[in-house]
């Protein structure tokens, strides 16, 4: 039996004794109907039943510890399954083994174990124990039902018991929980190491990548003071449309229009914002207005950009091996990107020394190119901009840096994510040139606040600020004239 899957000349582990006990728990070991009945209960098992409930207040704790109880025990099952499953099963054959055929197997065996270990599920823990030593085997163990989640956006863990995810912006505790920090370390490392890359305590971080896109970082002990550190950036399956943010309140169609121009007469853009305003998500639904004749080049630290274009070339930098060798940056990656003849690059964020490459690119015939950044508005983009060519150690007059900006950047686009958890493009800021030694910029755009719900929902609208664009006859030129009224401001 189990020819397929099961190594040759397997066998049964001895029971773990901790599986043998705990009278409270909802597993019970077999009972023999033809055996003897026990002669009598032990003493403290019958003044526990017979202990009275008073209330119902009273028997809330009781049921909460029983649960408790029940949880940490098929954890204990788990853990020793998993161990037998991993000496029962022949490993390598398990890559090319169909999903249905391989759940069939595993839980035969899970069966047979439990029969040799004399212990006795219910059908609901029975499947439960199923599906988690199915999870652990084949994927990442507790995080997989919240992978599946398609309205989970962010999975956060703080150590082995305390997992928090985002939903529609909010965070909120999930009762997944790990076994213990050895546990959450195995899953890490079989994360980390599908996409070689190691962590340890010599290498005590590290950033990776699912195998279905999403963003991965940890930070192990000791490092992490109370264990381990994960955040996993969800990679979103349907890729969003400009009608979809639309459709979703992140802007209107009067700026949907815009933006279409603006990136289809190749303007350089900014995505500006903070952390999970929606930078990414902006930035893919702005290539969607990208001819689809144009070479694309995007550069990115960790691949999530999906851009739906024919005729896109991927780079993602790589960090350095154990001997502190052999690293790639975005740096070197855009440097080669401009031997190899594209229309546009695209920098999926853009925070260090690269900066300079990024501005003198769009400044010598890559027009259309695009990228992402940390700032608040539009005008702390453009200081943050001046602040990373510093921190380059490029020695450049304050004057000539804002004017290699002001000629390279025709576009800055201001995401944000408000408090009430809902994602805004709270601004769009076109920059026209130089006056003196600043950089004249003018908001076309903008997101205004107009009140609180009850439950906390922000109240607003979008609305133009009455100034017409700067690039308005290079739209008419390309073929997008838009009509005059866009840019009226909203009525009261």
């Amino acid at each position: 039996m189990f020819s397929r899957y099961k190594k040759n000349g397997a066998t049964s582990a001895p029971v773990h004794p901790a599986l043998m006990t705990d009278p409270d728990a909802a597993v019970q070991p077999d009972i023999d109907p033809t055996s003897a009945p026990p002669e009598a209960a032990p003493k403290s098992k019958i003044l526990r039943r017979s202990k009275p409930k008073s209330t119902e207040t009273a028997a809330e704790p009781v049921a909460q510890d029983k649960e408790k109880k029940r949880r940490a025990r098929l954890d204990e099952i788990k853990t020793e399954m998993h161990s037998r499953l991993l000496d029962n099963l022949n490993l390598s054959a398990l890559e090319n083994a169909k999903e249905a055929e391989l759940r069939t197997e595993i839980n035969t065996i899970t069966s047979e174990e439990l029969s040799d270990m004399g212990v006795v599920l219910n059908r609901e823990d029975r499947t439960t124990l199923q599906t988690e030593l199915f999870d652990e085997v084949t994927g990442l163990g507790p995080l997989e039902p919240l992978l599946k989640d398609d309205t989970v956006n962010d999975i956060l863990i703080n150590g082995p018991f305390n997992v928090f995810i985002e939903r529609a912006g909010k965070l909120q505790k999930s009762d997944v929980r790990f076994k213990d920090e050895r546990h959450l370390l195995r899953i890490i490392d079989k994360i980390v190491s599908a996409v070689g890359r190691r962590v340890d305590e010599s290498n005590p971080y590290v950033d990776a990548r699912l195998k279905d896109g999403s963003r991965f970082n940890a930070m192990v002990p000791p490092v992490g003071v109370d264990g381990s550190l994960v955040s996993i950036r969800k990679f979103k399956k349907d890729k969003l449309q400009i009608d979809d943010l639309v459709e979703f309140g992140a802007f209107n169609e009067e700026m949907a229009a815009y933006l279409q121009a603006a990136v289809a007469t190749r303007l350089n853009v900014i995505v500006s914002g903070g952390t999970g305003s929606g930078k990414t998500t902006t930035l893919n639904a702005l290539s969607s207005f990208i001819d689809n004749s144009e070479r694309i080049l995007t550069i990115e630290d960790t691949a999530e950009l999906q851009l739906q274009q024919e005729h896109v070339g991927r780079m993602e930098s790589r960090p350095p091996n154990v001997e502190g060798k052999g690293a790639v940056t975005q740096r070197d990656c855009l440097r080669n990107a401009l031997r190899m003849r594209p229309d546009r690059i695209i920098v999926g964020e853009t925070r260090g020394e690269e900066v300079i490459d990024m501005l003198q690119a769009m400044n010598t015939g890559h027009d259309g190119s695009m990228t992402t950044i940390h700032a608040n508005s539009a005008r702390d983009g453009v200081s943050r901009l001046e602040n990373m060519i510093a921190m380059a150690g490029i020695e450049m007059p304050i004057k000539a840096v804002r004017s290699q900006i002001a000629s390279a950047v025709n576009l800055i686009v201001q995401a944000s994510r408000l408090q009430d958890g809902s994602r805004r493009m709270v601004s769009i800021t076109e920059v026209t040139g130089m006056e003196g030694e600043v950089i004249s910029m003018q908001e076309v755009f903008r997101y205004e606040r107009l009140g609180l719900k009850p439950d906390g929902t922000i109240i607003g609208r979008f609305t133009a600020t009455g100034v017409r664009s700067h690039y308005s006859e290079r739209f008419r030129q390309w073929g997008y004239d838009l009509p005059t009224s866009i840019y009226e401001p909203a009525g009261d």
